[in-house]
């Protein structure tokens, strides 16, 4: 259990929901730019949103998105600690620093300034800031050891995080971090590449620490779009049983014995449900032997035949139907549900 930290009205730790963020990657100084990805976000699902703080401008700009943004609005600093007493200034939910790129006597300003503010900090530890490539426990160390000096500057309210482009190091860092420390996580991969590669690299660390207790908020780091980010984190946290508010579509991965379209009509109950926030289990199956059996549990679904498949609802046969008709049955039933 983790000590828990406010971002604006959304918990992190001490039992909370796991929260997902994501990033803008448009530029913050450009208000109507960076308000409309922001309200995509937030319309896709993202609990917390992270901006980047390079310049003044960019600060102007903050300053009215923490009024006027729908979610926690994060502001990222790196090298000027001046901008960061700006950003506290300018009202923003949280502050995000990586303490490898900041003067010791300038963390101590930011951190007495959040304290009076009442900001929360995230000390974000990368492997690849560091000038010296530091190893999982080295990189926990000194992310434990950033947050006992923030304590002593007078604030508490703070996040960890230690990331790497690497998945064994990542999740090493943070198993050790664990230990350490029961400030809450953030947990993700820095640089984690393409939409391609750095999805599954993404999936499997954090998937690995979530499975193992750790992590109260996560970021899946995507070189795509930031709606995407929140979607596969979102997929992360469903996967592991996280999240139960959604429709969740299970289907046999098909063979010779398949009688129906399978991968056809699981994909368009998906697309049907997609915007669907309540716990329901629909299952796909293409023959007898994945029929009801293997989708015990599931609210309701169908079992393939030759001619005619079978409709089942609550583990019991409902009805059977021509196959041309089966996706009309699916969509019915998975509509009396929404209703």
């Amino acid at each position: 259990m983790t000590k828990r930290v406010y971002v604006k009205d959304i918990p992190i730790g001490g039992g909370s929901r796991v929260s997902v963020q994501s990033m803008c990657n448009t530029l913050t100084s450009d208000f109507d730019a960076i308000f409309k990805s922001i309200l995509e976000l937030a319309e896709a699902g993202c609990d917390i949103v992270r901006v980047s703080v390079p310049d003044l401008e960019s600060v102007k700009s903050l300053k009215k998105l923490v009024l006027e943004s729908p979610i926690p609005v994060v502001a990222d600093v790196h090298y000027d600690y001046k901008l960061a007493l700006e950003s506290i200034e300018a009202g923003a939910h949280k502050l995000r620093i990586n303490p490898g790129n900041l003067k010791k006597e300038h963390l101590r300003q930011v951190a007495m300034l959040a304290k009076d503010r009442g900001v929360p900090i995230r000390v974000g530890v990368n492997q690849g800031s560091q000038s010296v490539k530091l190893s999982p426990s080295e990189l926990a160390k000194l992310c434990r050891d950033t947050a006992l000096y923030m304590e002593d500057c007078g604030t508490d309210e703070l996040v960890l995080a230690v990331k790497s482009s690497s998945v064994m190091d990542t999740i090493s860092a943070y198993r050790e971090l664990s230990k350490m420390t029961d400030y809450p996580l953030h947990v993700g991969l820095t640089e984690a590449g393409t939409l391609n590669m750095g999805v599954t690299k993404s999936n499997i660390a954090i998937g690995a620490l979530l499975a193992d207790g750790i992590g109260d908020t996560i970021r899946v780091s995507l070189t795509t779009s930031p709606i995407r980010e929140v979607e596969e984190g979102k997929k992360i946290l469903r996967a592991l049983g996280l999240d139960k508010n959604f429709v969740e579509v299970v289907a046999c991965p098909t063979c010779a014995r398949t009688c129906i379209d399978v991968e056809k009509y699981a994909q368009e109950i998906e697309n049907l449900t997609k915007n669907v926030k309540k716990p329901l289990k629909i299952a796909v199956m293409g023959c007898s032997v994945n029929g009801i059996g293997e989708a015990k549990g599931a609210d309701f679904g169908v079992c393939g035949g030759k001619s005619q498949s079978i409709i089942f609802k609550d583990s019991e046969v409902l009805k059977s139907v021509d196959n041309y008709k089966v996706l009309d049955e699916l969509i019915k039933l998975t509509e009396s549900y929404n209703d």
